[in-house]
Parts: structure tokens; sequence; C-alpha cells
């Protein structure tokens, strides 16, 4: 991965809410995390770079649910509605997770494959870029 591609995930990181972001390329693993509380001001993004092959703390079966395109995220169907998966959920292949609006419609996002929900990496009505990873999830075994 070269460094255009890590300034470009920084940049978009600090402009989301997210507090933690990994992504692996090859066998290029990089992490980011941000660190800091709602009194105290946000401090810089750390970004560790490492080989997959030294660090093998993530299992095979982690991985993430992607935008599929530039919108704007929303966790249910209506404002007063439950959110379509929460931390901890299991879901189907198929199963909608969200909807991303993008100019005026709304697309539901569904899950390519079975797994479990470990973190939903994005706040509601929070912006998105294609690519974007919404949902840290482990796969499951068929």
């Amino acid at each position: 991965m070269d460094l255009e591609k890590i300034e470009k995930l920084v940049n978009i990181i600090e402009k989301s809410s997210m507090l933690e972001f990994s992504i692996q390329e090859g066998d290029t693993k990089i992490k980011m995390s941000r660190r800091g509380s709602a009194e105290a001001p946000v401090q810089p993004m750390t970004v560790n770079v490492s080989a997959a092959s030294s660090q093998m703390e993530e299992a095979e079966d982690e991985s993430y649910i992607t935008s599929p395109i530039v919108g704007t995220f929303y966790s249910a169907p209506a404002p007063d509605a439950p959110a379509f998966v929460r931390v901890g959920d299991t879901v189907k292949a198929g199963q909608t997770v969200c909807i991303l609006e993008a100019m005026k419609l709304m697309n539901e996002i569904e899950s390519e494959f079975d797994c479990e929900i470990e973190a939903v990496l994005v706040s509601n009505e929070q912006k998105v870029e294609y690519g974007q990873p919404l949902f840290k999830v482990k796969k499951l075994q068929a």
C-alpha cells in the first residue's frame, strides 16, 4: 500500500466519527485509532503499519461490510424504529444491515455472507464514502 492511499485513509477517518479502524491489503496491515473523550479535545490519530505475517492477532474469519456507494448511513428504516442490526447480532446472507441514502434514493444494504456483528463503525446519519467499512464482522462457518 502506498503513502498516498494511507493519507487518503487518514483523511477519511479524521472526518468520520470512528474511533478505530483497521485494514489489510496483501501482507500489509494498517490500524488507526483516535483517543479522546467528550470533555477533552481529540488527540492526533495514531497510524501503525505492520506486516500481517508478524502480527496474527486478528482471526482469518474477521471481515467488514463496506459501503458500495457514497451516501448517508441510516441504521434503521425510520427514526423511531429499532436498528436493523446491533453489536452481537447474527446476520444471514441477504439480510438488510442498514440503508444508504444517495441522491434521494434509499438503498438497502444486505450482508453478502453469514456473520456476527462485532462493531458498528459509523454513526446514524453520517456521510460515508465508497468502500468505507460500515460494520466489523466475524464470518460464520457454513
